[in-house]
């Protein structure tokens, strides 16, 4: 499909047009095909990995902007991985314990309460101590409930480590996949926010060493942090 009739069904889709949308599911079957097959015999069914892979494609259409500067496709492919992802990991074979999920909900309203009150993020120590059970423990309990794109988020604690750096497995499609994922997401922000992700995440840079760089408070940098990665979630894993 040419770029130009892409995008002007995209536009018309996200402005309500359904047939849009059906034109363009319709022509990027074998897209959606191509990424769901690295899926298979994961004990789900085919049509329902196909299904899954329409649902990731319909939010890319939903969610795409021009202004992004990259292909449709090259949007659309870790969406599309991403929902069935995320179907395997919360509803799929690979299943996180009632008991784990419960505690780690508890763990999440300890962090957000212990936020307002000291206005930064405990480290896995304080959590650790506060439920009584190992850092270790505290790690798998936080990690089970996050989101695929927490694989890259640390605590404020600048010697907590992202999910990502503990992970010593060769690179394989899904790991290319998330690459390609995150690449989108950091272009995708604005020039400031895009600056305080790559000083933090890629220039390991501390809170406080990315307040001299812009000029503000660690406080403002901490909280311009939050505010971005709550934006992430909210646009890339909802």
């Amino acid at each position: 499909m040419e770029k130009e009739e892409t995008l002007r069904l995209i536009s018309s889709a996200q402005h309500g047009d359904k047939s849009a949308s059906e034109e363009l599911l319709l022509r990027n079957s074998p897209l959606i095909k191509s990424v769901i097959r690295r899926y298979k015999n994961k004990g789900v069914d085919y049509d329902d990995l196909y299904q899954l892979g329409c649902v990731g494609f319909i939010k890319a259409v939903r969610n795409f902007s021009c202004e992004y500067e990259v292909r449709f496709s090259t949007y659309a492919v870790p969406m599309i991985a991403g929902e069935v992802k995320r179907f395997l990991r919360d509803d799929g074979p690979i299943k996180v314990s009632r008991g784990t999920k419960t505690a780690a909900v508890k763990i999440a309203r300890f962090v957000e309460e212990y936020k307002r009150e000291h206005n930064e993020s405990p480290t896995i120590d304080i959590i650790a101590k506060e439920f009584d059970i190992e850092p270790q423990e505290a790690v798998f309990i936080m990690d089970s409930n996050k989101y695929p794109v927490s694989i890259y988020e640390r605590n404020d604690d600048d010697s907590s480590r992202a999910l990502l750096d503990k992970l010593q497995s060769p690179e394989n499609e899904d790991d290319k996949l998330d690459k390609m994922m995150l690449k989108q997401i950091i272009n995708s922000l604005e020039p400031r926010d895009k600056q305080i992700i790559l000083l933090r995440y890629f220039a390991d840079k501390t809170q406080s060493e990315v307040a001299r760089v812009l000029k503000v408070s660690q406080v403002q940098i901490s909280r311009l942090e939050s505010k971005i990665l709550g934006k992430i979630r909210s646009e890339y894993c909802e």
